[in-house]
């Protein structure tokens, strides 16, 4: 998600600075010890829920098989090793992958009854061997010394209409709402709860994960995850973008009622994909009048073309990257369709990944122009889908940071222009300004962070290192995640430097689709991508030499 407002100018810059050097509590009154000791039990507390690790076997038992029961019996063997206890008992099979070295990894998901608990993974990896190379993810260790009633007091009827309540859903959501029984720790407890994900647009458009007490009915924690049978024959076409370049388009003839023969942005000519498809959102956030983009000709070349144009040609581009690079078909690995959505509101000032297609606001000419424009923004919002469909960051704190940083990332390797993002889609005022593009993944701190909200937690500029680091709270900026992400970013880029584009693409995209899990913290990002290069590369490579360095310089170990 590329959150973004208006540059209020150099005043407000001023007084986010000026915030932030005032020293407060100068004379506060004495804290109470038993204040401290309850912020410290929950500290060790909210440390055991979430315990990572990280296991590298040198010489692992081989096994005839590279399947989960077979995993789980190494775990079983490796107890001490992993600190899970009883995995055959604790452990569920999510998925078992393949993938072109030869490795085979089985992803587990903690579970209690059954119940899965939220934010727990394991992964074990086999060598093409059938030898378990390394184990790593995380655990919740509370779960032990405590028992958790599985049983849900409520419906999840009950449950939706809490959900919906508390995150002010409009009557009209984008699709129906999921739910999920977990269990989930918060605040010192691990609850049994309904994980609802609701999703709608507006103004304020949301993908809201809400758990939801199963057995009280309260709405416990929530965020914002909103980072957003006739044969069809597929043809040429053409249209202008936002800049005025000449695009080449897939397209397709259609026949609509009283209006004869048009042309719409719907691609079908890519092997074992659903299709490529670009809708008009019309400048409003009522999504009954949303329709697929269509035009009288093949050429779609008027003013209102161009927002629609871009993003289908761009959208044809991420696939074929992820496809050519990656062998990725598609944002799951399986074909889905690719959907974006044009025209999104009056002014819109943002594009985001909902959890199910691309949208892209038109800017309101000021600060944005459409957000379409960009080949990096595409890329930035198809590969938060991608994400979804991989680690599943959870879009807060350190992980969400990691969501946005790896969105960037592959954001700068598609469009491999230059090491910036967003530089596409601003305003000519805002370059009047000195604002040229949003974020530097190779000089973070020459761009001003404009949100006087989230600056006042650091320095007012985009952090390089983690002595820059910005401890937000959940309620701004999901803590952090737009902006801490600028510190892993500008590791890629160091790394990027060393090795090329190519290869910090196949690394990263190893590590975020083989390793992360989705409560991932930087710590672990590091070892994940030098896992990473590992498997790619081999131990003592150069590449790993230069992943270990680029994340040195940037104060992450």
């Amino acid at each position: 998600m590329l959150v973004m407002k208006k540059v209020i100018g150099p005043v407000m810059l001023s007084s986010a600075l000026l915030l932030s050097s005032i020293p407060v509590n100068v004379l506060a009154q004495p804290v109470d010890s038993s204040e401290i000791r309850g912020v410290q039990a929950a500290k060790e507390w909210n440390e055991k829920a979430s315990v990572p690790f990280f296991v590298k076997e040198r010489s692992a038992e081989k096994f005839s098989s590279s399947t989960a029961a077979n995993a789980l019996s190494y775990l079983k063997e490796n107890q001490d090793k992993t600190g899970i206890k009883s995995p055959e008992k604790n452990l569920k099979t999510k998925s078992v992958e393949s993938d072109e070295l030869g490795m085979t990894h089985v992803r587990f998901t903690q579970s209690v009854n059954g119940v899965p608990v939220e934010g727990s993974e394991v992964i074990a990896h086999f060598n093409k061997n059938h030898e378990i190379v390394s184990v790593n993810g995380r655990t919740n260790q509370t779960i032990v010394d405590q028992l958790v009633d599985t049983q849900a007091a409520i419906s999840k009827q009950d449950a939706l209409r809490a959900a919906l309540s508390s995150v002010n859903a409009p009557q009209e959501l984008t699709y129906e709402p999921t739910s999920e029984l977990v269990i989930y720790p918060f605040e010192m407890k691990n609850y049994t709860a309904y994980k609802i994900n609701v999703n709608f647009m507006g103004e304020e458009p949301g993908n809201w994960f809400v758990f939801v007490d199963a057995k009280t009915g309260k709405a416990i924690d929530q965020y914002n995850g909103l980072m957003h049978a006739e044969e069809h024959k597929t043809q040429t076409g053409s249209g202008l973008g936002v800049h005025g370049e000449h695009r080449k388009l897939h397209i397709t003839r259609v026949k609509e009622p009283k209006s004869g023969t048009r042309f719409a942005l719907a691609d079908y000519s890519h092997e074992n994909l659903e299709g490529i498809f670009t809708y008009d959102a019309t400048s409003d956030w009522d999504s009954s009048n949303d329709k697929i983009y269509t035009g009288n000709s093949a050429s779609f070349k008027s003013d209102y073309d161009r927002a629609a144009v871009d993003a289908h040609y761009n959208s044809e581009k991420v696939y074929e990257y992820y496809l050519n690079e990656h062998g990725r078909n598609s944002l799951d690995g399986e074909g889905m369709a690719i959907n974006s959505y044009v025209h999104m509101g009056v002014d819109y000032n943002n594009a985001f990944w909902n959890g199910s297609y691309m949208a892209y606001g038109d800017g309101d000419g000021e600060f944005f122009i459409p957000l379409s424009a960009g080949l990096d923004v595409a890329a930035h919002e198809m590969t938060h889908g991608v994400i979804t469909h991989t680690a599943n960051l959870a879009y807060r704190n350190q992980s969400g940071a990691l969501n946005e940083s790896f969105a960037d990332v592959f954001g700068a390797l598609v469009d491999d222009s230059d090491w910036e993002m967003g530089e596409d889609i601003m305003a000519p005022a805002a370059k009047a300004d000195g604002v040229t593009r949003l974020r530097s993944l190779s000089d973070p701190n020459s761009v001003v962070v404009s949100n006087p909200q989230r600056a006042a937690y650091g320095s007012g500029v985009y952090p390089a290192h983690m002595d820059e680091y910005y401890n937000m709270p959940l309620n701004v900026d999901n803590g952090g995640v737009h902006v801490n992400s600028s510190i892993t970013n500008h590791a890629a880029y160091l790394i990027g430097e060393e090795l090329g584009r190519e290869k910090l693409g196949k690394i990263y995209y190893r590590a975020l689709s083989v390793y992360l899990t989705s409560n991932s913290n930087f710590s672990e990002a590091r070892q994940a991508i030098v896992q990473a290069a590992t498997d790619l590369y081999g131990s003592g490579s150069e590449e790993v030499t230069a992943v270990n360095a680029g994340f040195d310089a940037v104060g992450i170990y």
